[in-house]
């Protein structure tokens, strides 16, 4: 069950779903980066949230999870591709996350996090003639899975209940959706399939969702429902950053800034804004960079 995203749908029902499980991709996100646990399992969720979204769209391109708040957690910004490529980063106030209050209480670590005054921006840019979509809706109740809902209920007008779930381990999600025009020629059997479907949900808590199997989850979580489970797509994480672009980079600084880096820190180090990935160029990598740019004809230019 280690990353992938699976479709179900309830069999004569106006009911789709899907589920995505990652463990690999999780662990390869976060190779260059040391989150606290609290921003960690948030930003689990939230890989997990952008796979969700991308797997209920058709489109060919990148799509874009943002939530920005004004607590301890400042930013995080998921991507995931049509073919569940993905990526993901948070800003934090090191300080502020430290000194979260020990609350049980349900919701309230998430709202410390996020703060009072957050929004959640979904950007989708297609490949196709460079479209563009974005859908902003506020930071809703007392979870980030209670905030994908009222984006769905806000921007794309579809009933949808969602569970996320992250640990150090694993990230994990699940979504139920009733169809759209379900309710056109028999209302009450539609309302009272979503209303099952809703109930299913709630019975599953992130332990299951975390652990089992998702054909064990969906058998406890709709017991008895006639199910069909779609193959699965594998996830990979994939960051852009490469010693081409990086290199790309410098030469575009100029060689008499990165020359004056080198000679005050013995080497020159950029590292990648999403993946933390330090990238190290010594003097002979230095040397190497602008003999090549002064062969191609000095362009500087990044490619």
């Amino acid at each position: 069950m280690t990353d992938l995203v699976r479709r179900f749908i309830f069999e004569k029902r106006p009911v789709r779903g899907h589920w995505v499980h990652l463990m690999g991709a999780w662990r390869d996100l976060r190779t260059h980066a040391d989150y606290p646990p609290a921003v960690r399992d948030l930003l689990g969720q939230a890989v997990a949230a952008s796979v969700l979204l991308a797997a209920t769209l058709k489109f060919r391109g990148t799509l874009t999870f943002q939530l920005q708040g004004d607590g301890a957690l400042n930013l995080l910004v998921a991507q995931c591709t049509h073919d569940f490529r993905l990526r993901a980063v948070a800003r934090f106030d090191a300080v502020a996350v430290r000194d979260l209050a020990g609350d049980t209480r349900r919701g309230a670590v998430f709202r410390q996090l996020v703060g009072t005054d957050g929004k959640i921006t979904v950007t989708i840019e297609a490949d196709e003639k460079s479209m563009r979509y974005q859908g902003v809706v506020p930071l809703a109740g007392t979870s980030l899975a209670e905030s994908l809902e009222a984006y769905f209920a806000s921007s794309e007008q579809l009933p949808t209940r969602v569970l996320l779930a992250a640990d150090d381990t694993h990230g994990a999600g699940l979504l139920v959706q009733k169809l759209p025009d379900a309710d056109a020629d028999h209302p009450e059997e539609v309302a009272a399939a979503w209303e099952e479907a809703q109930r299913g949900i709630e019975r599953l808590d992130a332990a299951h969702l975390l652990d089992a199997p998702v054909e064990k989850l969906l058998a406890q979580g709709f017991p008895g429902r006639d199910l069909r489970l779609f193959r699965g797509a594998p996830v990979l994480f994939e960051c852009r950053c490469s010693s081409g672009r990086v290199a790309g980079l410098l030469r575009a600084l100029g060689e008499d800034e990165v020359r004056d880096v080198l000679k005050e820190q013995g080497a020159v180090t950029v590292t990648c804004e999403f993946c933390h990935r330090p990238y190290r160029f010594d003097a002979v990598d230095v040397e190497t960079l602008f003999s090549e740019a002064q062969s191609a004809g000095g362009s500087g230019a990044i490619h």
